[in-house]
């Protein structure tokens, strides 16, 4: 079968934001997906390429300020990527139409409605989907993700910290009240909007923490991992505190856990065989050899996400460390690799080639 008897036809909603034009690049060179609708309330009427020069003679289709329905009745394949609350509204009515959904948005990534509410301060008008909806992270869930009709796509912040835990709370390898994250992103992760706190003159030469209690990401990194150490939601409590850094795009997570006694041989040889064993077949997951740390500009622009960690034998303390494109393997990216999975294409297609050059 040639590669136009497979296109499957991609909407997405709200394109003309940050999430939105990752995800137009990413959608842009694919060998399977074609665009139906690009979405936009600000920009409807223009040509995409106007709003992003960039995509001049790329993609010069014309944005839309059309009903989601309507976009989903000749579309396999919607991508939301609006806010929290509007998203839950909006993406039933998608499903009803008859394509399938990744949802960019808060509202689909919990399996405790109760958390969900207390994380967002919202009342959530369709909890039921909820128990149907996977999360989008494909190196935990991929079986699920080939018969999903609705994705969650993860947070940047949860991706970036649950994939450098994972195979320590897996295998019980670490104290699991002892988690404490420490994570950048750039000002990309803001979204694109008219902000005062977001302004150059403000940003630049400046690096600071937010959300340092409360943060709604710490519940949904809390829950995957319970989750991953085969525990109900909410039996771990994470420590997550999120910084801010002038740079437009990537995010570095460091994270700090103390071994369980089950990784009484802990050492940071061990850490990166341990790494290397688990991610061993994960296009995406790049482990970095010996005590190579990870770096954003080593994956800015990509799906990739690097990863490895150091024991301290002075505090006992193992410390693990991974960096990905928050616009990336952080959301828009990491949807395309979701995609790639809920329609049968290979994995990595229209993924391996989107790498910054210098």
């Amino acid at each position: 079968m040639s590669n136009e008897e497979s296109v499957k036809y991609v909407s997405i909603i709200g394109a003309t934001g940050y999430v939105g034009a990752e995800l137009v690049r990413g959608f842009a060179g694919h060998p399977f997906f074609r665009f139906r609708h690009l979405t936009s309330q600000s920009f409807a009427g223009k040509p995409y390429s106007s709003i992003y020069p960039e995509f001049r003679g790329v993609v010069d289709n014309i944005c839309e300020e059309l009903d989601p329905e309507e976009a989903a009745k000749d579309s396999d394949l919607v991508i939301t990527a609006l806010p929290h609350g509007v998203s839950a509204k909006i993406v039933p009515a998608l499903l009803a139409a008859g394509a399938k959904v990744i949802d960019h948005s808060g509202d689909f990534r919990y399996k405790d409605l109760a958390t969900y509410e207390k994380s967002y301060s919202l009342t959530h008008p369709n909890p039921e989907l909820l128990e149907t909806a996977v999360y989008g992270l494909p190196e935990f869930y991929r079986e699920e993700l080939k018969t999903a009709s609705l994705v969650a796509n993860p947070g940047c912040y949860p991706t970036c910290s649950l994939i450098a835990l994972a195979p320590f709370l897996k295998a019980h390898l670490i104290e699991e009240d002892s988690i404490i994250i420490d994570a950048t992103s750039g000002v990309s992760g803001a979204g694109r909007k008219a902000d005062l706190a977001y302004a150059f003159c403000e940003l630049d030469e400046s690096f600071k923490p937010y959300g340092a209690v409360g943060h709604r990401h710490t519940t949904e990194i809390s829950e995957q991992c319970s989750f991953l150490a085969g525990k109900r939601s909410g039996d771990i409590k994470v420590t997550f505190t999120p910084h801010l850094a002038p740079f437009k795009r990537g995010m570095l997570a460091s994270i700090y856990a103390k071994p369980s006694a089950a990784f009484s041989s802990v050492s940071s040889e061990k850490i990166n065989e341990i790494y290397s064993n688990f991610y061993k077949d994960e296009a995406f997951v790049r482990v970095l050899p010996g005590k190579t740390l990870p770096d954003i500009k080593a994956v800015a622009c990509s799906n990739y996400i690097d990863v490895n960690g150091l024991f301290d034998p002075e505090t006992g303390i193992i410390k693990l460390f991974s960096a990905q494109d928050n616009l990336g393997k952080g959301a828009a990216l990491q949807a395309i690799q979701a995609a790639n999975i809920m329609f049968g294409f290979d994995e990595t297609s229209g993924l391996k080639n989107i790498v910054r050059g210098i």
